[in-house]
């Protein structure tokens, strides 16, 4: 998953004045295992359980919200993203934000105005999902390019490099833009084992961009209990009520799995090898898919986990891939925090000059890309259920049957912490 941001000068209104350009880019990949080159250590010294926690909370609340605004706008096709992703980035974007437009970053993402706390807990959540795994490959990085003698703040650089991991690296992004934008694509495309290639296009740097910060995360990790190929067929998935497409259908059966259901949702919980993530799957009876989405906050999705019990479920999945983008400025104008957007004027607009000490930054624009990949031997998959629907404790006398033949929400989460690190939904497992 990459973030950038691209810092650019333009002259408005007798100020010039210096655009903070953010592209997320978040790739991930669920296919074997192996095990990925290690990353160094940050400084978590600072770090709690209650503060880790309090941070998970504000990633999964922020997931969970941001997952009701895209759906309006995303109706009928895949969703995927990455909650873990972007508010990391906006976290590194809320190290230099100031005043009225720090308070709004605050309350999009939920972030707590202790920094010591929240720096020391990020690096603490950075230091885990980087350690090495015998199981599965899960693995983030930031990195912070600024154009070469373009005087960032020290105190800025320090944070991002002491509890992010971003080390400060400098580019001639006025007289080399397309040698710099090789320099980028080309880390992106390493932390992501290849998947992600060209990323920033051409003419996306140029001789105004200013800084650029990247964050990615990979992941790759196979089931504990998989799939057969030969099993896998052609069945209908039910797009809608009017349009039905197939789709290469797996099958798994006789084996036991965490499960809960109620009246009007049907909840799965697939591990991954290592028993440390997990896909959860939440599938609407009766096709209800808007009920579902309605209904998704916290309380619901913890309830849901609490009440999953190891049984017996013969399961029906499809088979998905897809790529996702999205150009994130007016979903989070739209949930609170436009300042950053709006370029400086006087005492108005953005105010991020804690990368500087000047008034003089603003973000240009948000971008987000995802990649997911769900087959037999593993996944890649995230996605944020919470649904207002009755929880049922009343014990199953029965082999439930989970067939993911209509639309379903899936995330990727820690199974111990409940971290949401993925998010999506398949609307059509054939886009």
């Amino acid at each position: 998953m990459k973030i950038n941001f691209i810092s650019v000068f333009f002259k408005r209104d007798g100020f010039f004045l210096w655009k903070i350009t953010t592209v997320f880019v978040l790739f991930v990949l669920c296919c074997t295992c192996s095990v990925g080159s290690p990353s160094r250590s940050l400084n978590d010294s600072g770090a709690t359980p209650e503060g880790k926690t309090s941070l998970i909370n504000a990633n999964n609340q922020f997931a969970l919200e941001f997952y009701s605004h895209l759906k309006d706008k995303e109706s009928g096709k895949n969703i995927f993203f990455s909650p873990y992703s972007i508010s990391t980035a906006l976290s590194m974007v809320y190290e230099g934000a100031r005043e009225e437009t720090a308070r709004e970053i605050e309350s999009v993402f939920h972030f707590s105005t202790d920094g010591s706390v929240r720096r020391s807990s990020t690096a603490a959540i950075y230091n885990e999902l980087n350690k090495n795994q015998s199981d599965y490959i899960l693995s983030t990085a930031n990195a912070l390019w600024a154009q070469k003698d373009y005087p960032l703040l020290d105190e800025l650089t320090k944070v991002v490099s002491e509890y992010y991991g971003g080390q400060l690296s400098n580019l001639d992004f006025i007289n080399e833009a397309e040698k710099s934008r090789t320099t980028i694509n080309s880390w992106i495309e390493d932390e992501t084992r290849g998947k992600i290639k060209d990323a920033l296009k051409p003419g996306m740097l140029n001789a105004l961009t200013r800084i650029i910060l990247a964050n990615a995360i990979y992941f790759k990790g196979s089931w504990q209990m998989a799939f057969d190929e030969g099993d896998t067929q052609k069945e209908d998935f039910h797009v809608s009520g009017s349009e039905t497409v197939k789709a290469d259908m797996m099958r798994l059966t006789g084996e036991e799995f965490p499960y809960t259901e109620t009246e009007r949702l049907q909840v799965l919980e697939m591990p991954y090898k290592g028993d440390n993530l997990s896909m959860l799957v939440l599938l609407p009876k009766n096709k209800d898919m808007p009920s579902l989405e309605q209904a998704l906050d916290i309380s619901q999705l913890q309830g849901w986990r609490n009440q999953l019990k190891k049984q017996e479920v013969d399961v029906y999945i499809p088979k998905f891939q897809f790529k996702t983008e999205y150009r994130l400025n007016e979903q989070l104008k739209e949930m609170g925090m436009p300042l950053a957007f709006t370029p400086p004027s006087g005492n108005s607009g953005a105010d991020l000059s804690g990368f500087t000490g000047n008034r003089d930054l603003f973000i240009s624009f948000v971008q987000h890309l995802a990649f997911i990949d769900v087959n037999e031997e593993g996944t890649e998959a995230a996605a944020a259920t919470v649904v207002g629907i009755e929880l049922t404790s009343a014990p199953i006398d029965r082999t439930p049957v989970f067939r993911a033949d209509h639309p379903f929400i899936f995330l990727i989460q820690e199974k111990k912490t409940g971290h949401i690190l993925f998010m999506g939904k398949v609307a059509n497992p054939n886009l």
